[in-house]
């Protein structure tokens, strides 16, 4: 096994599904933990596995309790890299997905390493990390974090501060050193010497800048070099898989060139939407514009458990059968971008359901999970897109399935994978975990299509 890891929520972790499988690894996702004895009875044909978890929603309290184990677990499966994957936008804050966190359950799980790598930027999704302040693509321009609308307007973690050192030092008190673009420009034993350089001042956790394919390269075999003599944990984006490919691929462990992996066209598509970004507005409203039918699914529907409310939810899966039956596109959604109405509505029900705002995506999600679980059992359709890096893990979990496979890439961090599932009518299904800033405004139509 080459590695393995935990993704903080399911979308980032079919992102790393995919960098893996594209580069050449087989490679399998699990909705929970299995037990080594399972893998090497069942699985250990494979290059390695992932875990997709919902600890980007969880408190420091949650993480801790859920965390431990779990990365513990995966220590035993003895893969000589182990990965916590965080959200390429680094989305934490103190109180909610804190890496700050992970970064010290992490230090008691895995006590040897000489220090914890942290990798945000990720090139392949244009995001990058310069001098420790961190820059995302937003259609041609690269805005600096706390500069970039869809940050800033994140409805659970705000980014207000760039530059990842500052913004993790609320997250935990451990010491964080920084290996600049400048470091990465260096080669071979001279830059050996420029990381133990900045080892010798002995950070606890050791934070990669990243602008270009040549740094990435050049970080997956420090990765590497570490790992050799003790199993590594690290912390970071996509770009964790994207750098160790690079290198094995420099070094002739991988193949260079992958076989191109595609998909047929489907008949039909449904989209579940539980996102509230630009990104994912934008493609909604280019959707309906192209002859896909859009329900809104309204706030009231996540909270009331009275007959009126089941009343209206079986009359919104009706009309979205119905469509489906007749051979439409459907789209059900909870909001059209950050200024929705729906979102002030959906937070004032939380509040006077008792419920803490962080628990929203649990809340709606596994709604839309069900939802989304009766419309693929009545209508028989073979291809879905879930959205939303909060509410898509916990639909998931509704839908019954144990584990997915990467069929083919769509756009960068957002391919189309294969569900397996006890039931006969979910397993085989093809679906696509979309986070909300991923994919340009035809990217449903490009899922529907199979193409990149």
């Amino acid at each position: 096994m080459r590695i393995c890891y935990y993704g903080d929520d399911f979308t980032g972790s079919t992102d790393v599904l995919e960098a893996l499988a594209t580069g050449g690894l087989r490679m399998i996702l699990f909705m929970d933990m299995p037990d080594v004895s399972t893998w090497q009875e069942k699985f250990s044909q494979y290059d390695g596995f992932g875990v997709a978890g919902v600890s980007r929603t969880m408190s420091p309290e949650e993480m801790e309790i859920t965390l431990h184990p779990a990365l513990t677990a995966l220590k035993a499966f003895q893969a000589p890299i182990v990965h916590y994957k965080i959200c390429s936008t680094f989305d934490s804050s103190p109180l909610t997905g804190s890496i700050g966190k992970v970064i010290d359950i992490g230090r008691r799980v895995f006590p040897k390493q000489r220090f914890t790598p942290l990798l945000a930027g990720s090139p392949a999704l244009k995001r990058y990390t310069v001098f420790g302040n961190h820059f995302a693509g937003k259609g041609t321009e690269m805005l600096r974090l706390d500069r970039h609308p869809n940050m800033i307007q994140h409805p659970v973690t705000p980014m207000q501060e760039a530059d990842l050192r500052v913004h993790l030092a609320e997250q935990t008190s451990c010491t964080i050193g920084l290996m600049s673009v400048l470091d990465l420009e260096h080669h071979g034993a001279m830059l050996r010497e420029r990381l133990n350089e900045k080892l010798d001042q002995a950070p606890d956790v050791l934070l990669f800048d990243v602008l270009t394919d040549d740094h990435l390269t050049k970080i997956g075999e420090i990765f590497a070099e570490e790992s050799k003599h003790e199993p590594i944990l690290v912390i970071g984006s996509s770009g964790v898989e994207y750098a160790l490919v690079s290198h094995w691929q420099q070094r002739g462990t991988l193949p260079a060139m992958s076989e191109r992996r595609t998909a047929e066209p489907a008949d039909r598509l449904l989209v579940v939407s539980g996102s509230c970004s630009p990104a994912t507005c934008a493609q909604i409203e280019w959707a309906m514009a192209h002859g896909y039918a859009g329900i809104r699914v309204p706030a009231p529907l996540f909270f009331a458990e009275d007959s009126e409310a089941k009343s209206a939810q079986a009359l919104l899966l009706s009309e979205a059968e119905r469509l489906l039956q007749a051979g439409k596109n459907v789209i059900l959604y909870t909001a059209l971008g950050p200024n929705d109405e729906s979102i002030p509505e959906t937070q004032n029900l939380m509040r006077l359901n008792g419920h803490n705002l962080a628990g929203s995506g649990e809340r709606i999600g596994g709604r839309l999970g069900e939802m989304a679980s009766a419309l693929v059992q009545s209508t028989g359709v073979r291809r879905v897109v879930l959205a939303g890096g909060d509410t898509s893990g916990f639909a998931v979990k509704r839908m019954n399935m144990y584990a997915l496979e990467m069929i083919a890439p769509v756009v960068p961090g957002g391919p189309l994978c294969r569900a397996f599932s006890q039931d006969e009518w979910m397993d085989g299904l093809e679906i696509v975990l979309k986070g909300g800033q991923v994919g340009p405004p035809d990217f449903f139509d490009r899922v529907l299509r199979g193409s990149s």
